[in-house]
């Protein structure tokens, strides 16, 4: 195969030479195709140049996507070097904060959102011939959203596009699958072989701890430069300050991580001088597609952070998780891109082996409101689009809801003027409705700031736990007012050009000088209208919207405030930490939710007073905004209300019955023994099914527990009987009989058998046993002596007077000799009461 004459002797005998002309007769024949080609290859530089001019091109763009702007970055400026050019030539790239092509630029070298944007602003690529997905298998989310509109594009605008995927370690079934049967083209290596060597850290050791030590034992045990691998930012710096506090002679240490400055890119890719070594502390962003110089040593933490999603929260965050065995030999391969090389590896290879093969597509994990609003722009739903994973339904269906509540979908789903802007900004949905709505409220910069600070790594440094959650003094420190320690001054400014690229791009007239700090809680409620949060009794403890706990430190700025939105949690679904948030007054509640907010009056039995309260509240979904109780006010529902009291204490909660329950124990007597009868069922069970009958009209003006308790039960139970009634009632089971003696004493007809306790002394000159209904039921007597004491028991007193009397009486006399004990009682005149 010849090459290009300017491609010749700069691409020397790098292996993705030997297939490039099968990939371009691949091409030729099918629009779709997969590349595979190792680490080192030369597939990101040398594939697209020399596919530049086939004939198929036709003289048209080639789009390639990489993963990371700074492999973008990388990647053009190489092939443009390869050219003896400069970048904006031929070659140029665009990232979401930069742009480099011109007018006879024809590879084109952009990050995943960038081709999702034209697409939506064009969807049928016109001047473009191709589209490389570089690195497929990273797998990420705007990749995946990229590659299911392309092909949407291509069958039904653009059959003539060609696709290719190109990667390492591509999963090949899923891609075909949606490729259909595509060619496949594979270029053989040219890695050098690496060493593994297997050093697990101590147990409970610190991971900053253990990196140090093993990139240490690196430099002294190995020759070369080290690229050690270590999952964010945090982790670079912690081990950065460990390395430095006591530098290794001849040797410098770099970061490299997305988060970083160009410039700081920069100089953690260049060769080392002459006569000295370099230790470049990486994020995964130099595992794939990104060549660093001089490296012949890999020290792999074997971490990467990932997002992940939790439907039931409606969180998405970055997760620390151990990295899949394909990641572990992209990772290892950087040591044997020139030499062999060695890498170090901070696990057991016991435990390797437990890895996945490959990790879960970005598209399966996190939040895809982005997604959904991308789709609904687009015009179709996820079902008709070819996705190597389909996304979840569950996830979809909550991104359209919010969608929904920020007002860029309408109710059938199609999105509204306001979605259409948020889709144009490079932002999640939240954010981009926050800038937007916030340039209408007239604090456009103030909007930009915090989009940029929830968007980005948090610019405070330190422990999660130890740090303020107030993004208002995030504010304050980016936007110039005053400084803090906890704020990286290289972070202050690239947040400061990222917020002012964002302002640009809304066309936003910027102003840090005048941001107005106090108005953070309200701005921020624009993107996250469903973390309204309100303040417990304790302080620090708050109640979401959703219902569900979150806390500050007690100790914290914002412990004490009523009202806050929350823009990131922890996570913890029973008690998530809050970790950023603003605090807004109830004003700016009642300005966000105007339309929401609910005034609810409700009659409930407040447990405290022991009464009942009419509660006035004023409500935001399952938040308390405020709640004042007072008297209720007469009426049918404070009887109901009161009604439902009563049937919740299954009568409890009516005054001690007392005369009424004497009343309820006749008529249940009578009703036991005439049955026939028409008498009222007075049980527990009647009442309380038949309440609404016979209380709620004494109920009326009723307000309360005072009410209820002076409620004469009987009589409201005597009202239900007609006067005939009555009347029958007091001849056949009389609340009480009279003694010979004139004294009143009552009938119990709770028990067994209507039982009245009487004095014997009473009872002198009683013949004939007294009894109830109509003569049918004696009564049972309980003789007591003058002291109130039982003597006998009898249903028969004139066989008591004639029998155990003459043995009772000696006893009494003998007892209470002062008082007369006749020998014959049932003959002897009463001592009437007042003669006593």
């Amino acid at each position: 195969m010849i090459l290009p004459p300017a491609l010749g002797a700069a691409a020397g005998d790098l292996p993705i030479v030997q297939v490039l002309q099968s990939l371009a007769d691949a091409l030729a024949e099918h629009t779709t195709a997969i590349l595979v080609a190792p680490p080192g290859a030369g597939k990101t530089t040398l594939a697209p140049l020399f596919l530049l001019d086939q004939p198929w091109l036709a003289g048209q763009r080639i789009v390639m996507l990489e993963p990371r702007r700074l492999a973008t970055r990388a990647a053009a400026q190489r092939m443009a070097a390869l050219m003896g050019q400069r970048v904006g030539d031929t070659v140029g790239y665009q990232t979401r904060d930069e742009r480099h092509i011109g007018s006879a630029t024809r590879i084109e070298v952009v990050t995943e959102g960038v081709l999702t944007r034209r697409l939506q602003h064009d969807p049928s690529l016109a001047g473009v011939g191709m589209v490389i997905f570089d690195e497929i298998h990273e797998r990420n989310l705007p990749t995946d959203v990229g590659l299911a509109l392309a092909l949407d594009a291509q069958a039904a605008l653009r059959p003539d596009l060609r696709i290719l995927a190109m990667s390492a370690t591509p999963q090949i079934e899923p891609l075909q699958r949606v490729f259909g049967q595509c060619p496949v083209v594979e270029s053989d290596g040219r890695i050098h072989p690496v060493e593994l060597i297997w050093a697990p850290p101590p147990k409970k050791e610190w991971l900053d701890v253990s990196m140090a030590n093993l990139i240490g034992r690196a430099l002294r045990e190995q020759t070369g430069d080290v690229l050690a691998f270590l999952p964010g930012i945090g982790e670079i710096r912690k081990v950065e300050r460990h390395l430095t506090s006591n530098p290794p002679p001849g040797v410098d240490i770099f970061a490299l991580a997305g988060a970083l400055s160009l410039a700081e890119h920069d100089a953690a890719l260049a060769p080392s001088p002459p006569g000295r070594r370099r230790v470049v502390l990486s994020t995964d962003i130099a595992e794939s597609s990104l060549t660093v110089a001089g490296v012949r040593v890999v020290v792999d933490a074997g971490l990467v952070k990932v997002p992940r999603f939790d439907v039931r929260s409606g969180m998405s965050r970055l997760t620390t998780i151990s990295t899949s065995r394909a990641s572990a030999e992209q990772r290892t391969g950087r040591a044997g891109r020139t030499e062999p090389g060695v890498c170090y590896r901070l696990w057991s290879k016991l435990e390797h082996a437990t890895r996945r093969a490959h990790l879960d597509a970005e598209i399966t994990q996190v939040d895809l409101a982005g997604l959904a609003l991308e789709l609904a722009v687009w015009g179709t739903t996820a079902e008709r689009l070819q996705f190597i994973d389909q996304p979840p339904s569950k996830t979809m269906k909550q991104g359209s809801e919010l969608l929904t509540r920020l007002g860029a979908l309408d109710n059938d789903g199609h999105p509204t003027v306001l979605g259409r802007k948020m889709s144009s900004l490079p932002l999640h949905p939240r954010l981009a409705k926050m800038v937007i709505a916030s340039d209408e409220a007239g604090a456009g910069t103030l909007g930009c700031v915090l989009a940029t600070l929830v968007d980005e790594r948090d610019l405070f440094r330190g422990r999660p736990d130890s740090l303020p959650a107030d993004l208002s003094l995030r504010v304050a420190v980016l936007c110039g007012h005053y400084g803090h320690d906890s704020a990286d001054r290289r972070d202050v400014s690239r947040l400061r050009d990222r917020a002012h690229d964002l302002g640009r791009r809304a066309h936003i007239h910027f102003d840090f000088d005048h941001v107005k700090v106090e108005a953070c809680g309200f701005i921020l409620g624009l993107a996250y209208p469903d973390r309204l949060a309100i303040g417990r009794s304790q302080p620090g403890q708050f109640q979401l919207r959703s219902g569900q706990g979150a806390f500050t430190q007690p100790t914290d700025s914002l412990a004490d405030e009523k009202f806050l939105v929350v823009a990131d949690l922890d996570g913890n679904r029973s008690a998530a930490r809050i970790r950023l948030a603003a605090a807004l007054d109830a004003t700016d509640v009642a300005r966000l939710f105007a339309d929401e907010v609910e005034y609810v009056e409700t009659l409930v039995w407040d447990k405290g007073r022991n009464d009942l309260v009419a509660r006035n509240q004023i409500r935001l979904g399952s938040l308390v905004l405020d709640e004042r109780n007072g008297a209720p006010p007469p009426g049918s529902a404070t009887v109901d209300a009161l009604l439902e009291r009563i049937r919740s204490t299954r009568l409890a909660a009516l005054p001690t019955l007392g005369a009424a329950q004497e009343l309820r124990s006749r008529v249940a007597f009578i009703r036991h023994h005439r049955p026939d009868d028409a008498w009222p069922d007075w049980s527990d069970r009647a009442l309380l099914a038949s309440l609404d009958n016979w209380l709620a009209p004494f109920l009326v003006g009723a307000i309360g527990a005072a009410d209820l308790q002076r409620l004469d039960v009987a009589m409201v139970l005597a009202a239900g009987l007609d006067w005939d009634t009555s009347q029958r009632l007091a001849e056949l089971v009389p609340p009480t009989f009279k003694t010979p003696s004139g004294r009143t004493v009552a009938i119990d007809y709770s028990r067994p058998l209507p039982t009245a306790s009487v004095r014997v002394q009473d009872l002198f000159g009683l013949r004939t046993h007294p009894s109830v209904l109509a003569d049918a039921v004696p009564l049972t007597l309980e003789l007591l002596s003058p002291a109130d004491r039982p003597v006998q028991i009898t249903s028969d007193l004139p066989g008591f007077w004639s029998g155990s009397w003459s043995e009772v009486r000696k006893d009494m006399a003998g007892r209470y000799p002062k008082h007369q004990w006749p020998l014959d009682p049932a003959a002897a005149a009463p001592k009437r009461m007042n003669d006593r």
